[in-house]
């Protein structure tokens, strides 16, 4: 026994003994094949310049937005990427080495076991480790650079695709070319494996929605999607027409009110229908996030496309063609019946395409083919619409059928489609697929937006107009409780009609202005136009072209919601009121002068133009109105005294410098004056604040018939008196009070000099009954026997050289 335990003493011995001999031979070879590997790439000289790269592609990615220098980033993202990854690949093999020399070495012997090991033996180990926590260190960094170097190129994919949709002058390659289709054989992709992984995860989320203990649940979502998609519309829809024709009163509201029922029976199935089947498929907890994401996504998306549909029912209307609300021929609605559902189902299918591409994180290749099918698809349907339209028509123009009255309107939005159609399809041929594709989906939303005013604008007149009508109960009851006058009635109508319309033109131009599905909810696009409007627009001067193109719609609208307000109160309103025509007419003059200078003013906002920074224009003006343009602001300021204080006004006879006539027209710079010939004088409005002014027909004044005669001394004053007060008594112009008189003006050589003063109504009748009675006093003098005084003439005569004073009928 004694004998083993010697011999396992001296072998132990014998390896303590040679130990740091094996150690140092494998730390010379572990020695040299780390000197070997850095001389092919040195991590700690590589690793500073890649994390310097990183963080300059940061910051260039930052601030950019072109899409080349994009794509220049992008590649060397992924370039830095790969290097790592080499860098990791080739420090990896000597981390496995230092880690087989620390296996070989051992762990350091604990104190208890009575072991001790030579200083060199410990020295090396801790050598070892050393180099190991070193590489250690390094694959960390490089694993960091390589992470972040991926991800930054998956955050410029993502930039570079958001950036399609507003870089339109980024052109990707004609539809007919290579370029266009080659994300369908370009096998350096790897689109198909993000498209096939994320495909994968909603193959895995319905298989979860269909486990035993989640299937009863998703059954009875799908089936009640189902039963809302269609027997839920259908019975909706014809509960709302059941009201419509039952409980509301008689009119044009029936009409407008069915189809807004239809829009939105029309959305509210389809958006619960989605709903539901988000919640069959989503609820269960294991649903991954980007699966949630795509699903909610998708039902936004719902609200636009049952928009759509809706929307389409509504103005085709071709189950009830006698309540349709716009003027389409029953033909030309069935010809188009088919374009709403099919333009819905577009939408959604390409937008739920560009969806899945941005989940997935395809290529901007694969984007830019599925936008370019996408805008191919609906400037396709555009141009149908039209072609189909104008073909239905020219049938029945050839059948002898007479085809529905177009308006100019209706003419204008059938070219805008039509030439949209037609700039896409241009668009994409010559290979700027942003541009058509942008076209597309605003034509779509500018349907959408216009569809719903359109509809909206008749419910909210219509409903004005009944409810405040006294043929309904409504109307009745409210003119009981207040009583008021019908006609008060009609304008409290006429004001709401035109308030409502007034918010939804805010609201169809704010939609407009934010573009193409901004906006979710109507309560979104009111946030927005408070904002708007409440000046948060023009906090700073930065005029760009997109400004430029808002101001400019902004500025069509102005004048649009203007003009439409004019004709309203010309129309509409004004005429229900007590006011003469003269005060209308300075009235809605008044109100265009001021509406053209706050559209004006709006369009400089919408621009960008701040109102702190127009001190040089302010000065500039100045300048201007001290040398040359005095009169005409004299004139503009005389103009609006005129409007306000009114001392004239349109249809008064005045006379100012010799001219007499009726005023026609009081501009901004000038009023127009008709003449008795028709003809028309400018005169400026300064005159008729500085001079004196002769206004016949101010203050409803009658006007005075005065005619003199003069009547030989041999007369019957009473007899003459009272012919001239009969003609004056029947002439039917001359007013009974004041009562005709007859004055005594004059006694002279020549007669008795008679004076018969009459009232008529207005003085514009004074010279047409002057001649009437004229007519009427001689007929009865001659009648009479009486006659006028002869008027006496003195002739101075040469006779024998003397002057002889001779009267006229004397020899």
């Amino acid at each position: 026994m004694s004998t083993i335990v010697t011999f396992l003493r001296a072998c132990l011995f014998a390896l303590i003994a040679f130990s740091p001999a094996l150690s140092w031979a494998a730390d010379d070879d572990a020695s040299q094949q780390t000197a070997e590997a850095p001389a092919k790439l040195n991590a700690a000289v590589e690793l500073p310049k890649m994390q310097k790269v990183l963080d300059k592609i940061k910051q260039q990615v930052s601030g950019e937005t072109n899409d080349s220098k994009l794509s220049a980033l992008n590649e060397m993202a992924q370039e830095l990427s790969g290097d790592a990854d080499t860098l990791v690949q080739a420090i990896t093999p000597q981390r496995a080495q230092l880690q087989a020399q620390l296996d070989v070495l051992g762990p350091p012997p604990k104190p208890e076991s009575g072991v001790k090991e030579t200083s060199e033996v410990t020295s090396k180990r801790k050598n070892l480790q050393n180099q190991k926590a070193k590489i250690d260190d390094q694959i960390s960094q490089a694993e960091a650079i390589k992470s972040g170097a991926t991800n930054l190129s998956t955050q410029i994919v993502s930039l570079r695709r958001d950036a399609l949709k507003t870089q339109l002058a980024l052109n990707a390659g004609s539809i007919f070319g290579p370029r266009f289709w080659s994300p369908l054989y370009n096998s350096q992709s790897n689109d198909n494996e993000k498209v096939k992984g994320f495909l994968d995860e909603l193959a895995d989320t319905a298989v979860l929605a269909w486990q035993p203990d989640w299937r009863m649940g998703t059954v009875v979502w799908i089936v009640l999607a189902g039963l809302v998609a269609t027997f839920g519309r259908r019975y909706m829809e014809e509960f709302l027409a059941w009201v419509g024709i039952h409980r509301l009163p008689e009119g044009r509201l029936r009409r407008s009110f069915l189809a807004a029922a239809i829009a939105l029976t029309t959305l509210a199935a389809v958006v619960l229908a989605f709903n539901f089947l988000n919640l069959a498929f989503t609820r269960h907890p294991d649903v991954t996030d980007d699966v949630r994401a795509f699903a909610d996504k998708l039902v936004g998306l719902s609200i636009f496309c049952g928009l759509i549909a809706g929307l389409g029912r509504a103005f085709l209307s071709t189950r009830r063609p006698s309540w349709r609300l716009p003027t389409i021929s029953n033909e030309v609605a069935l010809a188009l019946k088919p374009f709403p559902p099919l333009m819905a189902g577009l939408v959604f299918v390409f937008q739920a395409l560009e969806n899945l591409n941005s989940s997935a994180n395809t290529s901007v290749a694969t984007t830019v083919m599925a936008n370019g099918i996408t805008a191919l698809l609906i400037g396709a349907a555009a141009l149908s619409i039209s072609f189909r339209t104008n073909r239905v028509r020219r049938k029945l123009a050839l059948e002898g059928a007479q085809p529905e009255a177009k308006s100019t309107l209706v003419g204008l939005i059938q070219m805008a489609i039509t030439l949209t159609g037609v700039a896409i399809m241009v668009a994409l041929v010559i290979g700027y697929v942003t541009l058509a594709r942008f076209l597309s989906y605003e034509l779509v939303w500018a349907g959408i937006v216009c569809g719903s005013f359109y509809i909206l604008s008749h419910l909210v007149a219509d409903a004005s107009e009944s409810l405040f009508s006294t043929s309904n109960a409504t109307g009745k009851g409210i003119q009981r409780s207040l009583n008021i006058d019908e006609r008060h009635l009609s304008q409290v109508a006429a004001l709401l009609g035109a308030l409502g319309k007034t918010v939804l033109v805010l609201i169809a131009a704010i939609a407009l202005l934010n573009g193409t599905f901004s906006s979710a909810t109507p309560i979104e696009l009111v946030q927005k136009a408070i904002e708007f409007w409440g000046g948060k627009g023009l906090e700073s001067l930065n005029i760009v072209p997109a400004h430029v193109l808002n101001a400019l719609l902004c500025l069509i609208v102005g004048i649009y919601v203007l003009r439409s307000a004019r004709r309203w109160l010309d129309q509409d309103f004004l005429p229900k009121t007590t006011m003469d025509t003269g005060m209308r007419v300075s009235l809605i003059t008044l109100f265009s002068n001021l509406g053209y200078v706050l559209v004006i003013l709006l369009a400089l906002s919408v621009m960008g133009l701040q109102w702190n920074k127009l001190a040089w224009i302010v000065s500039a003006l100045s300048v201007g109105i001290g040398f040359g343009l005095q009169e005409i602001v004299k004139n503009f300021i005389s103009g609006l005294i005129l409007l306000t204080e009114r001392p004239v006004k349109v249809g008064d006879l005045v006379s100012i410098s010799g001219i007499e006539g009726d005023i026609r027209r009081i501009n901004v710079r000038a009023t127009e004056i008709q003449l008795g010939d028709k003809s028309t004088v400018i005169v400026p409005n300064s005159q008729f604040i500085s001079q004196n002014v002769r206004n016949a027909t101010m203050g409803n004044a009658q006007g005075v018939a005065t005619i003199t005669l003069t009547f030989p001394l041999d007369i019957d004053p009473v007899k003459v008196r009272q012919l001239l007060l009969d003609v004056y008594v029947d002439n039917e112009r001359i007013l009974d009070t004041p009562e005709p008189s007859v004055t005594f003006k004059d006694l002279t050589p020549a007669g008795i000099v008679l004076s018969v003063t009459g009232n008529v109504t207005s003085p514009r009748q004074v010279s047409g009954a002057k001649s009437d009675l004229l007519f009427d006093i001689l007929t009865r003098l001659r009648k009479e026997g009486i006659v006028l005084s002869t008027p006496q003439t003195m002739i101075v005569e040469q006779r024998n050289g003397q002057k002889v004073v001779v009267q006229d009928g004397e020899a």
